[in-house]
């Protein structure tokens, strides 16, 4: 399957519009399904493990964080083993709940909201954390425009993790089903255009800047998920 990056429906509805708030109510429940918090956990304990952090608390950065739902779990899960964070959650828009704020903080991870542009963001000054998350955000990118948000990220992360859609038959007729578990018409529409603008094989790994000091590590994860790891070499 080739390639193809499309527009997303829910990338320009308003927040308030009831059907941008029943679809990001569906991804919520897809990425239960497709088990990204535990994908993530799994890939950070394991890169931690081979190169222990520093710091603590960790400087965290998540880029399209959406509401911090994802956030808050991957939170729950990390702080019953001792981590802390200082978190950024990076949007276009500020999603995130009164009660979402709480709930990190009642996790002692502090939570700065930034309502910016992507590449605005990476290109302002600010110090390098020490872990990067995207979670279904980058395919939203072109080669060409993903090749540069890359770049970027490479220079202001010691470690990315990133969970994104797999690109493959399989995942396609799984999107094109998302009726049969209540799914609205924005997320069956965004569905099929997000697997179709997915990434398969070693795609990310040949876009990553080209240097000896990144470990690179990138896999299929489970039926329909794809996984991408890039740590800085010690």
């Amino acid at each position: 399957m080739r390639r193809v990056v499309e527009p997303e429906l829910l990338d320009d509805l308003p927040p308030t519009d009831v059907r941008a708030i029943r679809s990001r109510g569906d991804l919520r429940r897809l990425n239960f399904l497709m088990a990204h918090v535990g994908c993530l956990t799994h890939a950070f304990f394991r890169q931690h493990e081979a190169a222990p952090f520093n710091t603590a608390p960790l400087r965290l950065v998540e880029l399209g964080a959406g509401d911090g739902t994802l956030l808050l779990k991957l939170a729950r899960r990390w702080s019953a083993f001792g981590v802390t964070a200082e978190v950024t959650l990076l949007d276009r828009q500020n999603l995130v709940s009164p009660e979402t704020h709480r709930a990190l903080a009642a996790l002692h991870w502090s939570v700065e909201v930034v309502a910016s542009d992507v590449f605005v963001w990476l290109e302002s000054p600010s110090p390098v954390a020490d872990v990067m998350i995207a979670n279904l955000f980058l395919h939203h990118f072109d080669d060409a425009r993903l090749a540069a948000l890359l770049q970027l990220a490479a220079a202001k992360t010691n470690l990315l993790l990133a969970c994104e859609p797999h690109r493959s038959p399989l995942a396609l007729a799984a999107a094109r089903s998302l009726a049969l578990v209540g799914c609205n018409g924005v997320t069956r529409h965004d569905a099929v255009v997000s697997v179709r603008a997915g990434f398969a094989g070693h795609e990310l790994s040949a876009l990553w800047p080209k240097a000896s000091k990144w470990a690179l590590g990138e896999s299929s994860a489970g039926l329909f998920s794809h996984s991408f790891i890039a740590r800085r070499n010690a």
